[in-house]
């Protein structure tokens, strides 16, 4: 009889991350506290509270914009290689403390710590060290050297810290100036960014985080002095803040979700298609822009790949996103389990 061997716990340690019980906004360099109700985010694997988090009401985020547009004169000054160094430290910053970084993601938002830990933190990491390389190089590369100024940017709650670091590396390197809201279900990471900008003494002002929901994002999208507007979200959400911006003269890049198709022809390889499908569907949770939600098959074939996906969808482990065999996490709320249901 053929033994079947099961995969021991291989937990990851909570340990080394310290949580507060609460957590003010990041204006100005420094935490200070939300006018609105505060708001709890929690662990979605086990419900537990995480911490309490303020929100940040309009007079809030004019706070915030008025300390970026401050900055923005200091900062939009510097020469580019002067940026970059800025940026290179707090990539070296987020490599130091990755595990760190890494475990507060997957307590947050419920994604396996292999993900987090091997996916997220090494390419937010990347893309700072990626934009420091760009940041004395503009002129070169056609793009101008003149800052457009405060960036009103607002992320999803599926890759927190990542969507962070595209939205805020790149405006960084042009000499703009930030105010971020990051999901209400996931705003931890962003915190502890924060701390990060702290500790590399980033200039106060050039990176503000306001926390909240859906209020506080229209308060960063419809801020009269905000000059840039970034949005990852829903297709909903975009249509909502593309109509809002419309003649404002404000620039507006909106990336928003779009499920795509995965295609199998009869002359592909099965065994590689079937990986190519479960990553495309599973990984994340499927909690992914571009998640591959249909599967498009030649006839021929049909059967055959639907025997290989089913044996392969059985080998997936399913459990607590802190053990390091876990293959598909938590949901990320209890609103968006409701929703795929």
């Amino acid at each position: 009889m053929m033994a079947i061997f099961e995969y021991a716990p291989a937990p990851e340690s909570r340990d080394i991350v310290d949580i507060k019980p609460s957590y003010g906004l990041f204006i100005d360099g420094e935490f200070t506290d939300g006018s609105g109700s505060p708001f709890k985010t929690i662990n979605p694997a086990t419900e537990e509270m995480l911490a309490e988090v303020a929100t940040a009401s309009a007079d809030d985020v004019d706070r915030a914009v008025q300390a970026a547009r401050k900055a923005f004169g200091v900062w939009s000054a510097l020469p580019g290689s002067e940026r970059a160094k800025y940026l290179f430290r707090i990539a070296r910053i987020i490599q130091e403390r990755a595990r760190e970084l890494a475990v507060l993601e997957s307590l947050d938002n419920g994604k396996p710590i292999r993900e987090s830990r091997d996916v997220d933190v090494p390419l937010v990491a990347a893309h700072f060290f990626y934009y420091a390389g760009w940041a004395d190089k503009l002129e070169y590369a056609g793009f101008g050297t003149r800052p457009l100024g405060v960036a009103g940017q607002v992320i999803p709650w599926n890759f927190p810290l990542l969507m962070l670091a595209w939205k805020i590396a790149p405006a960084l390197a042009c000499g703009n100036t930030v105010v971020l809201k990051p999901a209400e279900t996931t705003p931890l990471t962003a915190l502890l960014f924060a701390d990060i900008c702290r500790q590399a003494d980033l200039p106060a002002g050039v990176v503000n985080i306001v926390t909240g929901a859906g209020e506080t994002g229209a308060a960063v999208v419809g801020h009269p002095d905000v000059d840039k507007v970034a949005f990852t979200g829903s297709t909903e959400v975009g249509r909502v803040i593309a109509r809002a911006v419309a003649g404002s003269g404000k620039k507006l890049t909106l990336e928003l979700g779009g499920k795509a198709a995965n295609i199998v022809f009869a002359d592909a390889a099965i065994d590689q298609a079937v990986e190519g499908i479960v990553n495309g569907i599973f990984f994340n949770q499927g909690h992914v822009c571009c998640a591959g939600s249909r599967l498009l098959v030649q006839e021929s074939v049909q059967e055959e790949l639907l025997v290989a996906l089913k044996r392969r969808l059985a080998t997936l482990r399913v459990g607590d996103p802190l053990d390091k065999n876990t293959d598909v996490g938590a949901i990320n709320s209890a609103e968006q389990l409701a929703k795929i249901r």
